[in-house]
């Protein structure tokens, strides 16, 4: 994907526009568009939804402010590209290569950076945001519409969708050097985390990335990453090696730059495993071009729409499963106590582990800043029998979170009611800034989204 012009910006915004007021007063407004990385049943947009077309790319790099202006609809793998070839990338590029940056502003994204960088929205300089009211909106931290600005960030399209975003970039070099550390205490290794946040370095060393994976009760792995020019023989996890298996087999590595960012999107982290393709003989022969997080996620959407995997386990005599696809971040002090707690009462590995510290008071989703958190992501089904339809584990974990202080991402499914739901992501307020840019109520609302499903 290439440079888009402003003028050929401009017409996709008129577009998005335009189809925007074909829609019926009362119907739900969705984006029009081919990939998501949501796990919650919604309606379908069809052909009613929102034009995105052309707004999906890099509107310009200014390599000197190092910032780049981008369509709400580019994916990092587009973005990266762009800004590669200026030696520079995303302060925070999450996992996924589909991600869009619009997407993970409004919804949330993460990666190994966020230690020192903390989530994307954080390095977010400006917003054009089209609102409910159907106008384009410039915001900042600081103009006119700055509460539109900071309210933002886990409102998931409820307050309007950004068309250009001007981010902030860093200059990295060609590698990426890894060191997988290896903890058999969680209390030691929350003690590790806490010190890499404080110091940014590890065994004398700078570190540039930190993530973690807890593979089972007592084996637990830090991935301390540092920047490097310092190249040499490096690592491939896109043909028949597999990423998350050498953080256990061997205590270093190296990768390209393009290859870290993307380390964990050839096997959607470990989840490809669930089509066979950890297999040595179906990963040969299944093509590279299809070893991604985005296949995947069509290949679930398949089994969600057709059952198949419930009808196997009912042929099997397996109790019915219930989906648990959910990331959350709880304060590094009481990550030993979440971590026993998921061992004894879900039971999934693994899960992977990324600290993070926020820079501001984001009112949508109130993490203290400056504060050490640890976002524990897992992802797959649990066996629990006939009350699977009631999601029990799914509400367990949020009660757990919420008793640790913590909080959930609404990428998923979510169960709160009103009032705690209110409560954790400060209703009141966004419901307020709602009020100001989408005085019709034309957008759904985030609860509607997130726990209703509309």
């Amino acid at each position: 994907m290439g440079l888009r012009g402003p003028d050929q910006h401009l017409v996709a915004v008129r577009r998005l526009q335009d189809s925007y007021a074909e829609v019926p007063a009362g119907a739900p407004v969705r984006l029009r568009k081919k990939t998501s990385n949501l796990f919650r049943p919604r309606e379908s947009a069809g052909n009613a939804g929102l034009d995105v077309s052309g707004l999906d790319g890099v509107i310009a790099i200014d390599p000197q402010a190092r910032t780049a202006d981008v369509q709400g609809m580019c994916t990092y793998e587009d973005l990266v590209d762009v800004t590669l070839a200026h030696g520079m990338i995303p302060k925070v590029v999450p996992q996924l290569r589909t991600i869009t940056l619009g997407g993970a502003v409004t919804g949330l994204g993460i990666e190994a950076t966020s230690f020192r960088s903390g989530l994307p929205h954080e390095s977010v300089l400006e917003m054009d945001v089209f609102t409910g009211a159907g106008e384009v909106v410039t915001c900042t931290r600081a103009n006119e519409h700055s509460d539109l600005f900071w309210t933002f960030p886990n409102s998931y399209g409820s307050l309007g969708y950004a068309t250009r975003l001007r981010i902030e970039l860093e200059p990295v070099p060609a590698y990426v050097a890894l060191r997988h550390v290896a903890f058999d205490d969680a209390t030691r290794l929350a003690d590790a985390i806490t010190e890499i946040v404080a110091t940014r370095s590890w065994d004398g060393q700078r570190v540039d990335g930190l993530d973690g994976v807890a593979f089972a009760p007592g084996e637990y792995y830090l991935t301390v990453a540092t920047f490097t020019d310092a190249g040499g023989a490096t690592s491939d996890y896109t043909g028949q090696q597999i990423y998350f298996r050498s953080i256990q087999q061997r205590p270093t590595d190296l990768l390209t730059m393009e290859d870290y960012l993307w380390r964990w999107d050839t096997d959607w982290f470990w989840c490809s495993g669930a089509f066979g393709l950890q297999n040595p003989t179906v990963r040969r022969l299944w093509p590279r071009r299809f070893k991604r997080s985005d296949v995947y996620h069509r290949l679930v959407g398949l089994d969600t729409r057709f059952g198949i995997a419930d009808r196997l386990d009912r042929r099997a005599g397996r109790p019915q499963r219930e989906r648990v696809i959910q990331d959350v971040e709880v304060p590094v002090g009481r990550l030993r106590e979440f971590l026993d707690w998921f061992d004894a009462e879900v039971g999934m590995r693994p899960v992977w582990l990324c600290p993070l510290v926020a820079r501001d008071p984001w009112p949508s989703y109130p993490l203290r800043p400056d504060e050490t958190y640890v976002n524990a992501g897992f992802w797959g089904t649990v066996h629990v029998g006939p009350s699977a339809a009631e999601a029990p584990t799914n509400r367990a974990i949020e009660a757990k979170v919420h008793d640790l202080d913590g909080h959930k991402s609404l990428y998923s499914e979510a169960f709160y009611d009103a009032h705690t739901f209110d409560a954790l992501y400060n209703g009141a307020h966004l419901a307020a800034v709602k009020k100001r840019y989408d005085p019709e109520d034309r957008l759904i609302t985030l609860y509607d989204k997130a726990v209703r499903r509309r």
